[in-house]
């Protein structure tokens, strides 16, 4: 469908994965409407429509999916039933569900994260919609967790300093949404996405030394040192499923997909790409 002017609608307008499917949507000159909780805080290019929207309050849907024939969406299971209803009764967009690896083998019972997204995944499956999942791993930008510490001792504190992780930059994801909304052939698919290098946290924290000119050291910690850190934002189900997955990564390089390429044709970005591209948020 590239070449053929369909509104957009666009979930998670504020997010890293979901600004960069914006990007890329204006790069092919789709039409986009943006759902946020915040609009007012939104930073988005000219010519976007920004739409005040909570999916999980069917108050705010009626009139947010008029006119719109793609939707990327952010695997929320909140409200996603009503979300599902709306978009049928209001023409069966196609849906591009920003899921997570791991979505199926995982356990939801232990796993929130799983959970969370085999929620969302069952609701699209089981609606007259047709859908296209895609199933990140770890994200590139959930470094930019260090990236306080970093501008202010250059030091950052994390365990397993040789954990691996296939981290993918967002936009690697982006280009792949785009994809399964502007052209035909990915209706009913699920894609595992993945970076193209398995890379510890140590080499990570090298990576963002060369991107940003400056030395940064990696200081070890131990593993209830991070979970008692983690506590203040996460609740422990999910601060004990992401240390488990440290543990589980320690010494062991990730599984490395060939999605990306195979779709496109072309390489997927390296951690050192995204370190490069995101260098002022360390600085």
């Amino acid at each position: 469908m590239r070449g053929v002017v369909v509104t957009v609608l666009v979930t998670g307008g504020r997010g890293h994965v979901a600004r960069a499917v914006v990007d890329r949507l204006l790069a092919v000159g789709q039409k986009v409407r943006v759902a946020s909780r915040k609009p007012e805080e939104a930073v988005l290019p000219a010519g976007v429509e920004v739409v005040k929207a909570d999916l999980s309050d069917p108050d705010t849907l009626p009139g947010l999916l008029d006119g719109v024939s793609k939707v990327f969406l952010y695997a929320d299971p909140k409200g996603i039933d009503g979300f599902v209803a709306a978009a049928e009764v209001s023409g069966s967009p196609h849906i591009v569900v920003l899921s997570a690896s791991g979505v199926e083998e995982g356990d939801p019972a232990t796993d929130p994260i799983v959970r969370m997204h085999r929620a969302a995944e069952s609701a699209l499956r089981a609606s007259r919609l047709s859908w296209t999942f895609l199933r990140p791993g770890t994200f590139s930008t959930n470094t930019l967790q260090w990236a306080h510490a970093i501008r202010g001792t250059r030091v950052v504190k994390a365990p397993f300093p040789n954990a691996h992780a296939s981290a993918i930059h967002e936009s690697d994801i982006a280009d792949i949404a785009v994809l399964a909304m502007t052209e035909p052939g990915h209706e009913g698919k699920a894609y595992p996405l993945s970076g193209p290098e398995s890379v510890t946290q140590r080499e990570q924290v090298e990576c963002i030394s060369e991107a940003i000119g400056r030395k940064v050291v990696l200081e070890e910690i131990t593993a209830e040192e991070y979970r008692d850190a983690l506590g203040r934002w996460g609740d422990a189900e999910v601060v004990d499923t992401l240390v488990r997955h440290l543990v589980e990564a320690d010494g062991r390089p990730a599984p490395v997909l060939t999605t990306y390429q195979d779709l496109t044709g072309e390489p997927g970005r390296t951690y050192a790409d995204w370190t490069a591209d995101h260098a002022d948020d360390f600085r």
